[in-house]
């Protein structure tokens, strides 16, 4: 019996979500080890919610340092379908303005040390990546965002770097040559995980602050990115709850089938090691002779 259908992973200054009924925490220990906090369960406009903080509370976990694989496998021991996932990014157009919120649906990869991949060891498969987030979704997201009256924009191109260091200039001003909208350090692995244990996901980029490029950036004080962060908080809650009252209680997309035709590898030629550890992803897709 899935413990929650709907996942919640909150960002940089969302570290609780308000509003659950019936909360508890469950502790999870993931065939990729643990997931940056215990997870929280519980009631949320009438449906069932698990609620993860991105960086552990108190924001203990750099981006670099974050168990991606633990903290989606994880949501998929639970019985999540769906993720929204929300995450402070910079602003790389005039036009996204700080307290706005971005719809990704596009992300550029720039991140140089991070495992985006549950298959490996003695299995491979390639999943479509081509539209990374799914539209039904989003769809879902922005109309909860005109709904609580947050001006945010459905679509955009999430550029995510390494960190935890924030861009130059220079590389700054190379993702604007690129189109790019805004730019973060954590959402690309998520979704390309998401896809591969086909849970529908994502991103609501909330905008904090123009990154370096802008001319005003130097009279940005710490002060005014933490008040623009509370802020911000404040109205992906409302988003949120306003999001899972909206969702569709049955999945139309893609996404619940990403791995029907993924896996490569011959099944009699799957490691016994590979075939336990990604048990609740292969086993609708395992001869049963093979399991």
């Amino acid at each position: 019996m899935p413990q929650a259908e709907i996942g919640i992973i909150g960002g940089s200054g969302l570290y609780q979500m308000p509003g659950f009924s019936d909360g508890k925490e469950v502790i999870l220990e993931t065939p990729f080890g643990a997931p940056s906090e215990a997870y929280v369960l519980g009631s949320l406009e009438g449906r069932k919610v698990a609620f993860l903080a991105r960086h552990g509370r108190g924001h203990r976990i750099s981006p670099s340092e974050l168990n991606f694989r633990a903290n989606i496998y994880g949501m998929k021991m639970l019985g999540v379908e769906r993720i929204l996932s929300l995450s402070a990014v910079g602003s790389l157009k005039e036009e996204h303005k700080p307290t706005e919120f971005v719809i990704a649906d596009q992300f550029v990869d720039r991140t140089k040390q991070r495992i985006s991949t549950f298959f490996s060891d003695g299995i491979v498969a390639h999943v479509g990546f081509a539209d990374p987030v799914c539209g039904e979704l989003g769809k879902v997201v922005k109309g909860a965002c005109d709904k609580a009256r947050i001006k945010a924009k459905l679509g955009g191109a999430y550029v995510c770097i390494e960190g935890p260091q924030f861009s130059t200039k220079a590389e700054s001003n190379l993702y604007r040559s690129w189109g790019m909208d805004v730019i973060g350090m954590t959402n690309v692995q998520e979704a390309k995980l998401a896809r591969e244990a086909e849970i529908c996901y994502a991103t609501v980029a909330m905008v904090t602050d123009y990154d370096c490029w802008h001319p005003s950036h130097d009279s940005v004080t710490v002060e005014q990115i933490i008040a623009v962060l509370m802020q911000n908080a404040s109205n992906a809650c409302e988003v949120v709850r306003s999001a899972v009252a909206a969702m569709p209680r049955e999945r139309k997309c893609k996404c619940g089938a990403s791995l029907k035709h993924a896996i490569i590898t011959q099944p009699d030629k799957i490691s016994p090691a590979a075939r336990k550890r990604l048990a609740l992803l292969l086993d609708k897709y395992l001869p049963a002779e093979n399991k």
